[in-house]
């Protein structure tokens, strides 16, 4: 036999040895088992006679138990959810006065089969808007903003720790029509509360960063982001190293996408200054910069 021959012969035996120790592999789930007896507990911190709806605080310990449960969802009732995998977590709520939030609670099981349960608790957040930060956003009822598209600065990033577009700053009228239309209404209930309603004419700019966030992908640009209805926004202290110098240390969360004139990502802005006829907000991007815009009082 040939030596073109036995190699030829070696190879076919090779291949015949590689095919023989294949096998397939066959991949399950196991068993798909619901999760059963799924349980809600809540306890508000700081609960009793002379505070039936808790301490101030805001904070809400939440269990869940299920048997056969993999992880569990957990809805807070204000726009927030998370994965908790241990069932159980001391949650802050954060908008001010007395609120009723409806917890619900998926218990996840193999495969992602669910059982679900919710529960309505009312919870006492000790924090007051500043009266002039309420009469300037609102002019004690409503007031419609839009982008100051005419002042330095009304687009712009920074670094994080940093309370100023040091990085860059938009000169008037230089960034996207669809950025400039928008219509942000800010009004005032009944228990001093600020609600917060955008009109985009059916686009939201977007910075490249944060395109994914709001389900889109790309650059800058402007996307048909869904503004969303009517929300009450979340007021608190700043959580930020800013000063008195640079802010007036106010800081509000908007629930859902958080878009107030153009998106970041980010969803909780600083105010950095305001008065009757203009704003100046900071917030924290997707990319971890500091952003800015400018709005004032539509004329």
């Amino acid at each position: 036999m040939n030596k073109l021959n036995q190699n030829i012969i070696g190879l076919l035996f090779g291949l015949a040895i590689l095919f023989a120790g294949c096998k397939k592999e066959e991949y399950k789930f196991g068993e798909l088992v619901t999760p059963s007896d799924l349980t809600l507990s809540t306890s508000v911190v700081g609960k009793d006679n002379s505070n039936p709806n808790g301490d101030g605080s805001g904070k809400v310990t939440i269990t869940a138990t299920a048997k056969n449960a993999i992880t569990y969802k957990i809805d807070f009732g204000d726009g927030i959810t998370q994965v908790v995998p241990s069932g159980t977590i001391t949650y802050k709520y954060n908008n001010p006065g007395t609120s009723d939030y409806t917890i619900k609670v998926n218990a996840i099981g193999t495969g992602g089969v669910q059982s679900t349960l919710s529960k309505t608790v009312k919870v006492f957040v000790a924090f007051t808007i500043p009266a002039n930060i309420i009469s300037a956003m609102t002019g004690g009822t409503s007031k419609v903003w839009v982008t100051d598209k005419d002042a330095l600065g009304h687009f712009g990033v920074g670094p994080a720790a940093e309370f100023s577009p040091i990085w860059y700053a938009a000169t008037p009228n230089t960034r996207e029509a669809c950025a400039y239309d928008d219509e942000i209404k800010f009004e005032k209930d009944a228990n001093n509360n600020i609600l917060m309603s955008v009109d985009n004419k059916g686009q939201s700019f977007s910075i490249g960063a944060a395109s994914s966030f709001y389900g889109f992908g790309g650059g800058d640009a402007c996307f048909n982001i869904v503004a969303g209805g009517t929300k009450k926004l979340i007021f608190q202290d700043a959580t930020s190293a800013s000063t008195p110098a640079n802010s007036t240390r106010i800081q509000f969360t908007v629930p859902g996408n958080g878009i107030i004139n153009f998106g970041t990502g980010g969803t909780t802005y600083e105010i950095l200054s305001i008065s009757e006829t203009q704003m100046h907000l900071r917030n924290i991007g997707s990319d971890g910069n500091s952003w800015y815009q400018k709005l004032r009082v539509k004329q």
